[in-house]
């Protein structure tokens, strides 16, 4: 069952990000109601100066990071750029938590940061965008599958899509992650039906299977799960629960690929896209309204080749 957004109305409140190094001027604290539990929660906000509805680009921060990350400044940089509105959630802050981590707080922190963007100024419904690296291409995916109504494009860059297979792919490489996940979901997958799911509840592929969402663009580096902590594995088989089986990617091709952070000879295609500039892609699968990119990188976002993508995009369309 997908949740339905929330609305709220409530007073603006704000102090000024002066003192957040690097973010854009313009960019404000605010707080507002989440309908989850009716707690204020702080984001990051700016709203450009004309009066006619603007687009409105969501931020997700990064697994281990909160609202005032600073890897998303990027983000903001272009909405003040391009006179987008922004919000960059907090949504629980880092992934270590029961609320966080694809929580229905979570879910329900974002679906009422939209509307509370939407109480303070006109943007334009058919605009709306998501964006996340990490921890927030997590967030994007699951978002995807669980307020499909609210965007007009979705990018994920370098996600998670299956919790249980992350937490023994962290522990099997020694890295931090298996213990946040295990504070968040209740303990180790298996401890019990309950934490079992919790898991599958988290997990972006639980929600994307029968995909009827909006344009969603998923990337990640060939290197990333060797010199970044994403097995690129996660983004490919992403693309396989929205993706017809004719355009699906074989199993044999995504286990070649994560481990050798190689292409495969057989799939090795010229591919034309000045937008990744340096970061080239290596790999391209498109199916209904989703695509997948494997780029020369790791465990990065490539700004330029996100927002071109979506500022193409309009909600109920699959322009890529």
């Amino acid at each position: 069952m997908r949740i339905t957004t929330c609305f709220l109305l409530t007073t603006l409140s704000t102090t000024s990000a002066a003192a957040i190094d690097g973010w854009p001027a313009g960019v404000s604290e605010v707080s507002y109601p989440s309908c989850a539990d009716q707690s204020k929660q702080p984001a990051l906000f700016y709203s450009p100066d004309a009066e006619e509805p603007c687009p409105l680009l969501v931020g997700l921060h990064t697994w281990s990071s909160d609202y005032r990350n600073g890897y998303d400044i990027p983000y903001a940089k272009w909405c003040v750029e391009q006179g987008w509105a922004f919000i960059h959630p907090d949504f629980r802050g880092p992934n270590r938590r029961p609320k966080a981590c694809g929580s229905e707080f979570m879910v329900k922190d974002i679906s009422s940061a939209v509307e509370w963007v939407a109480k303070q100024r006109s943007i334009d419904r058919n605009r709306v965008y998501l964006v996340g690296t990490s921890g927030g291409g997590h967030a994007a995916l699951l978002l995807a599958g669980r307020l499909p109504e609210l965007w007009a494009g979705v990018s994920a860059w370098v996600g998670i899509s299956d919790l249980s297979a992350w937490h023994g792919e962290c522990k099997k490489a020694k890295r931090k992650y298996w213990h946040d996940i295990e504070a968040s979901c209740g303990g180790p997958p298996g401890k019990s039906p309950a934490v079992d799911r919790e898991y599958s509840r988290r997990s972006p592929l639980t929600w994307l299977g029968d995909y009827r969402g909006p344009a969603i663009d998923i990337n990640a580096g060939i290197r990333d799960g060797h010199t970044g902590s994403v097995p690129i594995s996660h983004s490919l088989l992403a693309f396989n629960r929205i993706a017809e089986k004719k355009d699906q990617v074989a199993d044999a091709d995504i286990l070649a690929m994560t481990k050798t952070a190689k292409v495969p000879e057989h799939l090795r295609r010229e591919i034309k896209d000045s937008t990744y500039g340096k970061k080239r892609p290596l790999f391209r699968a498109v199916s209904k309204n989703a695509r997948v990119t494997i780029f020369d990188g790791g465990h990065e976002c490539v700004p330029g080749a996100a927002f071109s993508w979506l500022s193409k995009q309009r909600r109920m369309t699959s322009k890529r």
